[in-house]
């Protein structure tokens, strides 16, 4: 395998700096530490944006505000060249601010660093070239993963020579370690993220020749816990909850929902009721967890947490690539084929239905009483979170794709999004802000 060290992209800075953030965040970023399970005593603050939804991992930001409205010409504070494709999230802590990208002609996988106050790219680092092994989903692409940081490391998931590796990489671009985790036979290609629970990295990986989920010391990459699982292929991120008295690890898929002992890997407990190809990432309200999938058949379902395996209820309902969200004893999302949806938590009651438009693959984030989803087009429809009513607020249209989930912190959205010119598709990543 080739990895370079100081190789840098065309067009972009070719100077590597040096780490800064991690010795001492900005005043601007210095606001308490985040209690999301197993995060005690990393240096985030709930002004980042450290993994896959967020500091509390449910898509709810912490920022009081956000632009309701902008368009190319309103409310930008400033616009970066992406190269590559790829649909990986913006993973923001202290000042930086990190991509995962795939050069589709040279067949290369990197990831990115920019100055989160003004876009300017800081470092780039390849860290697997060629292998490009295994189908892949037209609608997926090589580089679908949001990075994970632990407030010192960046841990990035690829597909890559018909396995699954991680690497570890310095807030200077410097890689520290990098694992093979094990075969990956590819029925549409690899998204599910990373996520950091005390001193680990933990790394799900389903498929057809034999699924498994991985905890790796986060300094070592030494292999902790393995936790087999079926031989189905599904695409969730796994999500950490502390309900029912403990830390919970929910990966959804292969037909079920499954609970994780974070720490050791071992079982909780596990139930039949989701769909066997599911995307989005399990959500709470305190009591159930919710998850839904979209293939072969169409349930968005919801389980009691407390290990009881009860279906507390089900609506046949498709919610394939985007994840759910909760907000005060309610459930909502966007569907793939643009149907806002509300259902009482509870008891699973349709509260209200609206066709929007358009097509959805983002996950919903929330600010205050404001839900945030983009759309496949470019657009980035702003409803509020009213059990009584659909409510919109605001369609803003800005370029002409939009795969990747917003990121919303530090009353600023960022936002990946691609322009065509002709036969010419260019990715930005957009800083949106008021003032």
């Amino acid at each position: 395998m080739k990895t370079h060290n100081k190789r840098h992209l065309p067009n972009l800075l070719l100077q590597t700096f040096p780490v800064l953030a991690i010795l001492q965040f900005s005043v601007a970023f210095a606001y308490s530490a985040i209690q999301s399970p197993g995060s005690a005593g990393l240096p985030i603050t709930e002004n980042d944006w450290p993994w896959w939804r967020g500091v509390h991992r449910n898509g709810h930001a912490v920022t009081e505000q956000a632009p309701l409205t902008w368009s190319a010409n309103q409310n930008i504070a400033w616009k970066t060249e992406i190269p590559g494709r790829g649909h990986s999230s913006p993973t923001v802590v202290g000042d930086r601010i990190f991509l995962a990208t795939a050069l589709e002609d040279e067949k290369t996988q990197w990831v990115l660093c920019f100055d989160r106050e003004s876009g300017k790219n800081l470092w780039s680092r390849e860290v697997h070239s060629g292998g490009w092994e295994g189908r892949i989903h037209k609608r997926n692409t090589q580089a679908s993963s949001t990075i994970a940081s632990d407030g010192e490391r960046l841990f990035a998931t690829f597909m890559y020579k018909a396995a699954i590796w991680v690497s570890a990489l310095g807030f200077d671009g410097e890689l520290l370690w990098q694992k093979r985790l094990g075969d990956f036979v590819s029925h549409w290609g690899y998204s599910s993220s990373p996520v950091i629970y005390d001193s680990l990295v933990i790394i799900a990986a389903d498929h057809k020749g034999g699924g498994k989920i991985t905890g790796l010391d986060r300094k070592t990459g030494k292999s902790v816990w393995v936790t087999p699982r079926p031989a189905i292929p599904t695409y969730a991120s796994p999500i950490i909850y502390h309900l029912a008295g403990r830390d919970q690890l929910f990966l959804p898929g292969c037909d079920m929902i499954a609970s994780y002992d974070p720490a050791t890997g071992k079982s909780i407990w596990s139930a039949e009721g989701t769909t066997t190809e599911v995307i989005g990432s399990v959500v709470t309200d305190g009591d159930r967890v919710f998850a839904s999938g979209g293939y072969p058949k169409s349930i968005t379902s919801g389980f009691r947490a407390d290990g009881s395996r009860e279906l507390a209820w089900t609506d046949p309902t498709k919610v394939y690539a985007p994840s759910l969200i909760t907000v005060d004893g309610y459930l909502y999302t966007m569907t793939d084929n643009g149907i806002a949806y509300c259902w009482n938590a509870e008891s699973g009651k349709r509260m209200w239905r609206q066709k929007v438009g358009d097509t959805f693959s983002a996950s919903p984030v929330l600010v205050n009483d404001r839900l945030y989803v983009c759309s496949e087009q470019g657009k980035t429809v702003v409803f509020k979170a009213n059990p009584e009513r659909f409510e919109l607020l605001a369609e803003n249209h800005l370029g002409d794709e939009s795969w990747a989930s917003p990121v919303i912190c530090s009353n600023s959205v960022f936002l990946r999004v691609a322009h065509h010119s002709g036969d010419v598709r260019q990715e930005y990543l957009y800083c949106i802000s008021e003032g």
